[in-house]
């Protein structure tokens, strides 16, 4: 990576050191369907996706020295649909614990 001047959205080294051994876990688990390994480093790609969380640029507006729209928001996008089937799921365990609680109350 070349050396560029740090935005006040990036990682600090002690936030990357925590979730870096996460992300890494992950993306060797979900290969490209592609077999494409990226062009950019996954502390670059986080980067990116917090400049525009922070900062609410368009995607297609992120600055030229983060990684493009491209390759960011498909990380973003993966991302947020996890979390979205996450709460699916605890909302279907939640209904599935109300319907056995109001069976059993009936009983």
């Amino acid at each position: 990576m070349t050396e560029r001047k740090l935005y006040p959205s990036d990682l600090t080294d002690a936030q990357w050191a925590l979730i870096e051994p996460v992300l890494t876990a992950w993306k060797a688990t979900h290969p490209s369907v592609s077999g494409h390994q990226g062009n950019y480093e996954l502390r670059e790609i986080v980067n990116a996706i917090r400049y525009q969380g922070r900062t609410g640029v368009q995607w297609d507006y992120l600055p030229h020295d983060l990684p493009p729209k491209s390759a960011a928001y498909y990380y973003f996008a993966v991302r947020h649909e996890a979390l979205r089937d996450r709460v699916e799921v605890k909302d279907l365990d939640r209904g599935a614990v109300a319907a056995v609680l109001s069976k059993m109350g009936a009983a």
